[in-house]
């Protein structure tokens, strides 16, 4: 079954719109440079914290070690930036800092109540199923956010470069989906609610990112 997507193109237009009035201005960037870094630390933290105490693979090692790395690499292009900019995660050097805290979050807790709602899991099957459907929402976004960055970062001959992440964030995908398909026959109907969920999420960062340009 086809992936689903649901951005439509006005949708894309505004966000790139919005991507390009950030990549103009160079505090803005920095800012923005650093909530991708906090979003992806934040992903990171929630994979450790999805873990069950003992069973735990080689993927889901992986899969938080590369968020980790991403953090730090989105980190360290502040410095192409031209100074010291954004040392910490606090609000002042952030994007629309309350959404962009609250973003994964949201999503955990709605995921979460769909499957206790829809399907009555116990706790730890519950987590699972979570960590994957909440991980293949938020890999789905990033395969598309990432691209994007990148395509408008190079139209402004910016010195920041995002195609590594876009290669190992492509990889963190097709892991989700095997993963899912083992999970359910019926993954792709469950990731469609959990994608839905978390496009409105992504809309409001968004709008929120744009009242700051």
């Amino acid at each position: 079954m086809e992936q689903p997507r649901f951005t439509e193109k006005p949708e894309i237009d505004s966000e790139a719109r919005v991507i390009r009035a950030i990549i103009a201005n160079e505090v803005l960037h920095a800012k923005f440079l650093n909530t991708l870094s906090l979003l992806e630390n934040t992903g990171a933290r929630k994979i450790s914290a999805f873990e069950h105490s003992e069973n735990v693979n080689l993927m889901v090692l992986k899969h938080a070690a590369e968020e980790h790395r991403h953090a730090f690499y989105l980190k360290k292009q502040l410095t192409k930036l031209g100074s010291e900019k954004c040392p910490t995660y606090e609000a002042c050097f952030l994007l629309a800092p309350i959404v962009s805290r609250q973003y994964l979050q949201k999503l955990d807790i709605e995921t979460s109540r769909y499957l206790r709602n829809k399907l009555g899991l116990s706790q730890n099957t519950l987590r699972q199923a979570a960590y994957l459907l909440v991980t293949y929402a938020i890999e789905l976004r990033a395969d598309e956010l990432y691209p994007r960055y990148q395509e408008a970062l190079t139209a402004a001959s910016s010195k920041i470069n995002v195609k590594s992440i876009i290669l190992e964030e492509q990889g963190h995908l097709e892991e989700m989906i095997s993963q899912l398909k083992m999970f359910s026959p019926s993954w792709a109907e469950h990731a469609a609610c959990i994608v839905r969920m978390e496009q409105l999420l992504y809309k409001e960062w968004m709008n929120h990112l744009g009242k700051e340009v």
